[in-house]
């Protein structure tokens, strides 16, 4: 786009250009956080509420394996959504430190790096989505030759096959925000992700009541929510006037820029996509749960769809609880980043007993409610009594675990804003897919495997790894080994 393009744009041109980047190396340090961090509370909200309205939607339809097929496919589909989100942490944390160092060559080449790396993997990550899906699908819900045509698979896999066709958005979406984020602008990727949330709520309603396409409605939905973030904000790299703008020609691999931003993004990319993997195993035991008492006698295949529906509705009210944690951890990054490129590690260090605080204290504040409202906030979902009983169970049994996880992701997200990704996924796949699926054979093969042991085998990871990470972090852990930017680059 020219500049007198650009300046003939108006309001709405002046909108994607201003620049709403933090320096986070100077000013309060709760302040910075909680500024930093409250966008990024909101957008992920609106992006887990419309979320919602998807398994909401199908759940009103009364089809239960509707319900589940959309409900259960976080496993599947964050396996390559999660490796390129770890990816795109890498980029994020060589930028923050580049960015507080006020290297603008370096900062730009790197966003152009992280540019190339997007598009070559979005043609890579459609082409594997759509092959394996099907694949990793049919051993998560049990499905031999003979019964691919009943239950959960079929509904599951229309969803799959839309949602991988349409990644390539999604992966333009989240490359771009870490951009942004990285040099403290979390409020552009809120608003974006707030008309995407409405965008998807309208089609939802659009293709699924009126339209009477079901589950493809819901993904397709989706997709194009998520195709309306990636236009707006590509459009904001595109014109931006800050160190991050991308120039089309200058798109390209830079070698020093690369090995940075993969020597801190690999591990963090392996590490989730590896989890979710392990995930896809967790779902197949919860699909292969006994049921209650009340529920015992009924076909197997109708427990199947009951407990995944019950999961399914556990999982969506989980997702809240994590995203005061997931945004601090990520503010976490960006500060511990920005402060270590300009090399005031105390600052960074004070961080962390600040970020906790608020974390704890947040958490806290969305457990209390959860725990007077339980079945009130459940039945919003699914209000079958049997799903209904079932998700509650396991409501009033695991939150009180998440206090663990908040001393995951306060540390998860300081190493990593220090360049030090190796040791949190070593820890977490330990944890997350060592330990958890040890614990998960053991329960199912020589004690029980109903519904709420297997769903313990969640905050037993938490507890294995809050505890690895603590001692890793008060004993072991250096702020300085792993910061991508030396002394000789930095200036104030």
């Amino acid at each position: 786009m020219s500049e007198n393009a650009i300046k003939r744009s108006g309001g709405f041109g002046r909108f994607f250009r201003k620049r709403t980047d933090i320096d986070m190396t100077v000013g309060s340090i709760p302040g910075n956080l909680i500024r930093f961090a409250i966008p990024l509370f909101l957008g992920a909200l609106f992006q887990q509420l419309y979320n919602m309205v998807d398994t909401w939607v199908i759940g009103q339809t009364g089809d239960n394996a509707a319900y589940a097929a959309v409900g259960n496919m976080g496993p599947i589909t964050n396996i390559l959504v999660g490796f390129f989100m770890g990816l795109s942490t890498g980029a994020s944390v060589v930028i923050a430190q580049y960015y507080g160092a006020k290297d603008n060559e370096k900062v730009s080449k790197s966003v152009h790096t992280s540019v190339m790396l997007t598009l070559v993997l979005s043609a890579v990550f459609t082409v594997v989505g759509l092959v394996s899906a099907p694949l990793i699908l049919k051993l998560m819900l049990h499905v031999g030759p003979d019964s691919a045509d009943s239950g959960v698979y079929p509904a599951a896999k229309t969803y799959l096959m839309i949602y991988f066709g349409g990644i390539a958005a999604q992966l333009i979406y989240n490359m771009s925000a870490g951009i942004l984020r990285a040099i403290g602008d979390s409020d552009r990727p809120f608003y974006f992700l707030i008309v995407s949330a409405v965008t998807n709520v309208i089609l939802d309603l659009l293709f699924v009541y009126k339209g009477g396409m079901g589950v493809a409605g819901v993904a397709l939905a989706t997709v194009i929510s998520q195709i309306v973030t990636a236009v707006l904000s590509v459009y904001v790299l595109l014109t931006t006037p800050s160190c991050v703008r991308v120039n089309l020609r200058k798109i390209a691999i830079d070698g020093d820029c690369m090995k940075k931003i993969l020597k801190i993004g690999l591990p963090t990319g392996i590490q989730t996509a590896l989890t979710s993997f392990s995930n896809v195993f967790v779902q197949s035991y919860i699909s292969g749960t006994d049921g209650a008492a009340s529920i015992a006698m009924l076909p197997r295949e109708t427990v199947q769809e009951i407990n995944m529906s019950a999961w399914t509705t556990y999982s969506k009210i989980d997702n809240i609880l994590f995203l005061p944690m997931t945004s601090m951890s990520m503010a976490l990054t960006t500060f511990v980043g920005q402060n270590l490129g300009v090399g005031n590690v105390e600052r960074a260090k004070k961080s962390v007993r600040i970020g906790w605080a608020i974390i704890t204290v947040a958490v806290i504040a969305c457990m209390v409610p959860l725990f007077i409202f339980t079945r009130g906030i459940a039945s919003f979902f699914k209000n079958d009594p049997n799903v209904l009983d079932a998700a509650v169970m396991l409501l009033k049994t695991l939150t009180p675990f998440y206090l663990f996880c908040c001393v995951n992701q306060t540390l998860l997200g300081t190493m990593r804003g220090a360049g030090n990704s190796t040791a949190p996924m070593i820890i977490m796949l330990s944890c997350f897919v060592g330990a958890r699926q040890l614990y998960l054979f053991v329960m199912t093969t020589f004690i029980s495997n109903a519904l709420l042991p297997v769903g313990l085998s969640y905050p037993f990871g938490w507890f294995c790894c809050a505890s690895a990470m603590f001692v890793y972090y008060k004993f072991f852990f250096d702020f300085t080994k792993h910061r991508v930017t030396g002394d000789k680059e930095k200036r104030r």
